[in-house]
């Protein structure tokens, strides 16, 4: 989503495109994540749900605004924590959204990163995919394939979120 805005890409401001760069480097970094794991084909919804998840995490983890010159080495560690299955992490994110479109309305323009990442998190959570109970009880009774467990349908962050968390894993 391009915006015409108060400043550019180049921070000169007047009536240029506003490019959203952090949430495109949040996206970018999440798909090769998600990429290098193999964890799921690329063209599914799973995979959105995992990328979404992951560069929302991103995104919203960069406090300090410096998300284009960041390292993913130095921060797989803080991003594992965040995803981590015990951690509150749809909570996090509401709370990060909330506080960024807070400034944001404080600073007098719109913000096409946020935009972007508040659409993210509004599919995540509006949307359901047909998924393995991740709740069930194992040994509930017997599995012959993958596809022979319990499914319910359940918002896309609950299957992304553990699918970005392992995708770190296995970076």
């Amino acid at each position: 989503m391009l915006h015409r805005g108060h400043e550019s890409t180049d921070g000169t401001g007047g009536d240029k495109l506003t490019v959203p760069m952090a949430w495109l480097y949040a996206e970018y970094i999440a798909d090769e994540l998600l990429r290098t794991g193999d964890l799921m084909p690329p063209t599914s919804f799973e995979f959105r749900a995992g990328r979404d998840a992951l560069a929302l995490t991103v995104f919203l983890s960069d406090s300090g605004g410096e998300l284009s010159g960041i390292r993913v080495v130095t921060q797989l560690e803080n991003w594992l924590s965040l995803t981590a299955y015990d951690q509150p992490w749809q909570d996090w994110v509401r709370e990060r959204l909330d506080l960024l479109t807070v400034e944001a309305a404080g600073s007098g323009g719109p913000s096409p990163d946020l935009d972007l990442a508040a659409d993210a998190w509004r599919w995540l959570e509006e949307t359901e995919l047909l998924a393995p109970d991740l709740d069930a009880v194992p040994g509930g009774g017997p599995a012959i394939g993958e596809d022979d467990g319990p499914k319910v349908w359940t918002p896309a962050w609950r299957l992304g979120l553990p699918l970005g968390h392992l995708a770190i894993h296995l970076f």
